[in-house]
């Protein structure tokens, strides 16, 4: 697995080791979580003939069981996994990578390895749609279909979203400190130990679960678009992010699939429990996944970097006579110092846009369907399809974004989903008879969702150095997050569940507005090295006229 003790030096050539405090520790916390998590399946199997309802049940020894095991095993490998101290990367001398490296067969297995984790990552808040119909009736919660219920169904999401706030915040710090690849083992883990939500009798432990789901979700994203930054080479690096993000769409059509097939006969608690094999697929897929060369080099581990380029094609050769870009302090605070703050606002503007669209409009979209006439299975069909549709316009995207502009196509694809859901708020209840109508619109902003969230966590890797790289990405991937906290927020509190023409609003007037502020602040990263792009944030006058490749 590439696994080493945080005394050895070099990997296995071509991959960089995870240092472990204790490989052993780390282990055994795997086990135990995936222990803890099957003890939890006897008591779900249980209530298969009360069709796997468990509201009201009372835990058995095996869940608490389970629960212990489960919070053992996350602190050992939490504890193998993060070291004492942090090393200072400023200090580092300044090394770029060539740009102009060929695609080789590392760099596919990469992106398919990374294309799957994505996929599952964004598996985990998107399955909130869809458990939300079932969840609301085996606890009576206030929703659209049952107005008069309690607590209202939106503390699920809330709790799930929030969760996934605050991950992209640690996982950015963590991952600028400890490393990429461990990062996402980290990730893995809490993907397979939040299955258990689905076995939660009581609505207040699927409030946790899914709150610590949110936890692990929200930083996989922000982690694998900084990878992606630091390994593919500058001609590539743009479109080939934007194609893996747009395994959204992806994720959404198979999370569709897998609601309308497996719920009418598992109930929505099914679509809980699939995380233990994902989350495991997850941490297996590990072993494909190489650390970032350039994390590398900042923690000093040069012969590792060294090996990881070779293995993909590339070089690595040190730029003489420039000051260093990243000799600034680190940290959040940096993100909205000088000549970052209007980026950096802009993509907070972005992602609240997104955001806001994502859980205001498409989280309620199975529910308002069925208010509209449609059948929970026939909604789930729609939104599938409609999800299909627009598959092909993700590679549309992701040639837009690496070879016409990055820029240009954020602001695109803001300004289609507004026109998109506007159309959705004035046509209503007509689009029940019109099916052709009905999947168009909803193929528009279904589509545009995945690529804005794509081309944000891109251009939020590509616009700040490395050793705050993997911050940029969770701030702006935070952002995304917090504007479905602000809107799920408001409809728990409202008395009148969201309408399909309000949540369409809802997501159409903040992208136009974040449109407008990509327009001012951002940056053009199209065909430009990751240096390149920092010196048009940051300008630095030394470094003109010095001769540069790009990563």
């Amino acid at each position: 697995m590439g696994l080493t003790s945080s005394h050895d030096t070099d990997a296995e050539p071509g991959r960089a080791a995870i240092r472990f405090r204790n490989p052993a520790v780390f282990w055994l916390g795997i086990l135990a979580c995936t222990v803890g998590v099957l003890l939890h399946l006897p008591m779900y199997l249980s209530a298969r003939q009360m069709g796997y309802r468990m509201a009201g049940m009372t835990p058995d020894p095996a869940m608490l069981a389970g629960m212990a095991a489960i919070v053992a095993g996350l602190a050992m490998a939490a504890y193998a996994l993060i070291p004492p101290g942090r090393k200072d990367m400023s200090e580092r001398p300044r090394i770029s990578a060539l740009g102009d490296a060929p695609i080789t067969r590392s760099h596919v297995g990469l992106l398919i390895v990374m294309g799957v984790a994505v996929t599952i990552d964004v598996m985990k808040p998107t399955t909130l749609a869809f458990i939300a119909p079932g969840i609301s009736r085996e606890y009576g919660l206030r929703s659209a279909l049952n107005p008069h219920g309690h607590p209202p169904e939106a503390l699920l999401p809330l709790a799930g979203i929030a969760g996934t706030v605050i991950g992209s915040l640690i996982w950015g710090s963590l991952a600028d400190r400890i490393g990429r690849r461990a990062s996402i083992l980290l990730a893995g883990l809490l993907f397979t130990t939040t299955a258990i939500c689905g076995a939660m009798p009581g609505f207040s432990w699927n409030l946790l679960m899914c709150f610590l789901m949110g936890l692990g979700a929200g930083g996989m994203l922000p982690i694998t678009f900084t990878l992606l930054a630091e390994t593919v080479p500058t001609r590539h690096r743009g479109w080939l992010m934007v194609l893996i993000g747009g395994n959204l769409t992806a994720a959404y059509a198979i999370t569709s699939w897998l609601s309308g097939t497996l719920i009418p006969h598992y109930s929505w608690r099914i679509m809980w429990l699939i995380g233990l094999p994902t989350g495991l697929l997850v941490i297996l897929l590990n072993r494909w996944i190489p650390e970032s060369p350039r994390f590398l080099l900042g923690a000093g581990r040069t012969g590792e970097a060294k090996a990881i380029m070779d293995r993909y094609g590339a070089r690595i050769v040190a730029v003489s006579g420039v000051p260093s870009q990243e000799a600034a302090s680190g940290g959040y605070r940096r993100l909205f110092g000088p000549g970052y703050a209007g980026p950096t606002i802009a993509l907070i503007l972005l992602g609240l846009g997104v955001g806001l669209m994502t859980y205001g409009f498409q989280l309620w979209l199975p529910s308002n369907l069925e208010q509209i006439g449609f059948t929970e299975v026939g909604s789930s069909q729609i939104l599938r399809d409609s999800a299909l549709l627009g598959l092909p316009l993700n590679i549309l995207t992701a040639f837009a974004y690496g070879f016409w502009s990055s820029k240009k196509t954020v602001i695109a694809l803001a300004g289609l989903s507004t026109i998109a859901l506007v159309g959705l708020a004035l046509a209503g209840r007509q689009l029940t008879g019109d099916r052709l109508a009905l999947y168009g619109l909803l193929a528009i902003p279904l589509w545009a969702m995945g690529s804005i969230v794509a081309v944000l966590g891109a251009y939020s890797s590509e616009i700040y150095p490395t050793h705050n790289r993997a911050r940029g990405s969770g701030i702006a991937a935070g952002a995304s997050k917090a504007g479905g906290v602000a809107i799920i927020a408001l409809v728990a509190m409202s008395l009148a569940p969201p309408s399909l023409a309000t949540t369409a609003l809802i997501g159409a007037v903040p992208l136009g507005i974040a449109a407008v502020a990509v327009s001012i602040a951002g940056v053009e990263t199209r065909q430009q090295s990751l240096e390149e792009i920092i010196e048009t944030v940051l300008p630095q006058p030394s470094v003109a006229g010095t001769r540069r490749t790009g990563p």
